[in-house]
């Protein structure tokens, strides 16, 4: 592959979550980051630039809605997949509204995250 891989960051309050996204996303050949809260992320996210964030929707703390509103504010236009164990049609409009580029929900299927994500950076013209 020419190039560096594009990087993919996973912001989950859960470890167990983090973990298994990294090794998933390490394997489809993505540099992978990791945070542990929104707040966390969001001091590093314009040094960072990711190609495109994996983001929960409930986490502790600032909440994966205040991520996105945060990203708008800040001018940081990177695509977001949001993943979310609490699916509800106000928390995917909600989500959608707040420019997310896709929206699964967990469990989800490992094919199915790495295609959003790939849909995801392409829609933001971004080469996958």
């Amino acid at each position: 592959m020419p190039g560096k891989p594009p990087t993919v960051a996973v912001v989950d309050d859960e470890e167990d979550v983090r973990h298994a996204l990294h090794r998933l996303l390490r394997a489809a050949g993505f540099e992978v980051l990791v945070y542990g809260s929104g707040a966390d992320f969001l001091r590093h996210a314009a040094d960072s630039a990711p190609d495109c964030v994996v983001l929960d929707l409930h986490m502790r703390g600032q909440t994966g809605f205040d991520v996105q509103e945060a990203l708008i504010k800040r001018s940081l236009s990177i695509p977001v997949v949001v993943l979310t164990g609490n699916d509800t049609a106000e928390n995917r409009a909600r989500a959608l509204a707040n420019g997310a580029d896709g929206y699964l929900c967990k469990p989800v299927d490992d094919e199915a995250l790495i295609d959003a994500i790939v849909a995801a950076m392409q829609k933001r013209g971004m080469p996958a």
